[in-house]
């Protein structure tokens, strides 16, 4: 199981959100788009609010879920950092978070995506963020 969990709106006072990682074609594969659905009621809230997770870091981000016409809901996902409003990011932080959201993405999906195969890709292309064999 990935450290990733769901988590309220936090507190986005003295806050900015540095823009991470876009995806603009989610429904490319529709159980993507269905895991975004159920996963932040999005049948129900649409685009009112993003969704917003905690990574191991214990940084809080937004999914900034994009729609466009004539497309099925989400067309797009956008994540952001959020973060102290001056405050630099540490990459090496942000690449460790965004590795273990998409393995929670892709342990969500679930069948025929694995997070092995997924890791094992990571592996293969020298991903710093990769968990080791």
């Amino acid at each position: 199981m990935t450290e990733v969990t769901i988590i309220g709106k936090p507190d986005l006072h003295g806050k900015r959100l540095s823009f991470a990682l876009a995806e603009d074609r989610v429904a490319h594969y529709p159980e993507f788009r269905e895991f975004f659905v159920r996963t932040f009621e999005l049948d129900r809230k649409g685009l009112a609010d993003p969704g917003f997770v905690q990574a191991p870091s214990g940084l809080a981000y937004a999914l900034v879920f994009i729609g466009r016409s004539g497309e099925p809901f989400p067309s797009g996902v956008e994540i952001h950092t959020i973060v102290e409003a001056l405050e630099p990011l540490d990459g090496a932080t942000l690449d460790r978070d965004l590795w273990a959201i998409l393995r929670w993405m892709i342990e969500g999906v679930g069948a025929p995506w694995t997070v092995e195969d997924f890791d094992r890709t990571g592996r293969l292309y020298r991903v710093p963020a990769a968990p080791p064999v």
